[in-house]
């Protein structure tokens, strides 16, 4: 995770002036502009950090590469609720977070709107293929970083929910798939995917 200074504890100070008696309102005056300066200073240093863009966004495509060689695009392989997720064999946490992942798969195989995307990034595909055993057929290859930088991943690993081409929910690092509170969200966008698709009684 990145990490970044407090915005707060970085105000540059504004320097003291001098002691010197003055005449009339000039002393209120200096007190009002010290204050002006630092109100905007703190408004500018506001705009800077705060966080900034929509907390979803569009599903952003890309060219990926299938186990074969061929390329592909990620669109066609993804379901009305999918998990796209950027990960690569050389990366140690990517390693440890596979077996939650392929419980997950195994758990929610019932459910046709459902599919996780696995797309291993700047790795040796017959790597890949040996460690995700019966899911190397299915696995992408991003072999320069480019669609896991469109979706804004730096690191992996890195997972995006994506629910009828729009991405919802962004997993950043390892995550245990087999946590209740994360399948609990998985089910909620699953059951809301079934009621949009779910035929209407007649006469309604």
């Amino acid at each position: 995770m990145h990490s970044s200074t407090n915005p707060a504890s970085a105000n540059p100070a504004v320097p003291a002036r001098p002691s010197s008696q003055v005449s009339g309102g000039a002393a209120p005056l200096g007190k009002q502009a010290r204050i002006g300066v630092a109100l905007l200073v703190l408004c500018a240093l506001a705009a800077l950090f705060w966080p900034k863009g929509p907390s979803t966004f569009k599903e952003p495509g890309g060219f990926l590469f299938d186990a074969e060689g061929k390329a592909t695009t990620l669109g066609p392989k993804l379901e009305p609720v999918s998990l796209v997720h950027f990960w690569a064999t050389w990366c140690p946490p990517c390693r440890e977070e596979i077996p939650s992942l392929q419980r997950l798969a195994r758990d929610y195989s019932q459910h046709p709107d459902f599919e996780i995307v696995m797309v291993a990034v700047a790795d040796e595909t017959q790597k890949a293929n040996v460690f995700l055993g019966n899911w190397g057929a299915m696995a992408l290859y991003d072999p320069n970083w480019d669609v896991a930088k469109r979706y804004g991943t730096e690191k992996l690993p890195e997972t995006y929910l994506v629910v009828r081409g729009e991405v919802v929910k962004k997993f950043v690092g390892q995550t245990d798939w087999d946590d209740a509170e994360v399948r609990a969200l998985i089910a909620s966008r699953l059951g809301a995917a079934a009621g949009d698709t779910a035929p209407r009684p007649a006469g309604s």
